[in-house]
């Protein structure tokens, strides 16, 4: 499949939008004109903000012989996201450690498709369903924040849900009724423009939606099988600190990851590491606090919110 990628949202994409827009709720923000500064923001409560561990692969829902109480202890903590807002959300953006573009990139698609991006599991890893609606209205809101901000964004009309989103918000919102939409990491992963990302997409939080930033605080797959859990115990403690700081000292910390005990063992690439950095900017002032803390074959994993 050939992907559409625009740098905006094309007029079919916007009209399409108009028509969906009665189903999937008008965000405030997105209309034109003078309404457009009428947000009502009063009426909603401040989302919070998430960092996920997403697992591997299609963990929760194939037997790939994990011990039992890890895979309860993390999924369980999965199900529990939904009681995290104090509302509802009117959307989700995720931003998956699974796709990068060149600039960050919004999916477009109002019935977004499945992306097994995994190989090599059984075949029933491969008809998993989680059926969300798309938001272009949303997007093209994702879209104006960026600009305004100064950053270069896209649209892709094509891109589909990878495991990073429908893994584990297949357990959170299992009925797949939240409008959902992605947003990539931009190329060469530097920690600060991604905090920069987060920072231009905060007013989100007070339109009613719920930005999940989905990856791992360990992810070295050399070792994830074979480990003795010291580099990701070791990295984790850095990285749970580091989240708790005040806003200017996170945010230092965070820009700094890879000066960190075990930085480059724990991380040989850091795209896992990343949505971290978008979550951690989008929290503005608002400090963290570890959610979860488990394991996964034997190597510490943490979640963190903000908000």
């Amino acid at each position: 499949m050939t992907n559409e990628r625009t740098e905006g949202i094309t007029r079919r994409q916007t009209l399409a939008a108009a028509a969906a827009g009665a189903a999937l709720g008008a965000l405030p923000g997105c209309s034109t004109g003078a309404a457009a500064d009428e947000r009502q923001t009063n009426a909603r409560a401040r989302m919070p903000v998430a960092f996920i561990p997403h697992g591997g692969g299609p963990w929760p829902f194939v037997d790939l012989g994990m011990p039992r109480a890890e895979v309860e202890a993390l999924a369980g903590y999965l199900r529990s996201l939904a009681a995290l807002p104090p509302t509802k959300p009117e959307a989700l953006l995720v931003v998956s450690a699974h796709w990068e573009e060149r600039v960050p990139t919004v999916m477009t698609a109002e019935r977004p498709p499945m992306l097994y991006d995994y190989y090599g599991f059984p075949p029933e890893s491969y008809t998993i369903t989680w059926p969300a609606p798309g938001h272009p209205r949303l997007a093209a809101r994702v879209q104006e924040l960026l600009g305004a901000a100064g950053i270069a964004s896209a649209a892709d009309g094509s891109r589909g849900f990878d495991h990073g989103t429908f893994v584990p918000l297949k357990l959170t919102y299992p009925a797949a009724e939240v409008p959902t939409i992605q947003l990539s990491l931009k190329h060469g992963l530097d920690p600060a423009e991604h905090l920069a990302i987060g920072r231009a997409l905060a007013p989100l939080r007070d339109e009613g939606v719920l930005i999940v930033g989905s990856g791992m605080s360990y992810h070295n797959l050399r070792e994830f099988f074979r480990s003795d859990g010291r580099t990701a115990e070791t990295f984790d403690a850095w990285l749970s600190e580091a989240a708790v700081q005040a806003p200017e000292e996170r945010d230092r910390r965070l820009v700094r990851w890879a000066e960190a005990p075990a930085a480059r063992r724990a991380h040989p690439r850091e795209e896992h590491l990343l949505p971290l950095m978008v979550i951690a900017g989008a929290a503005g002032e608002d400090r963290g606090a570890v959610a979860y803390r488990g394991t996964m074959l034997g190597n510490r994993l943490s979640g963190y919110h903000f908000g």
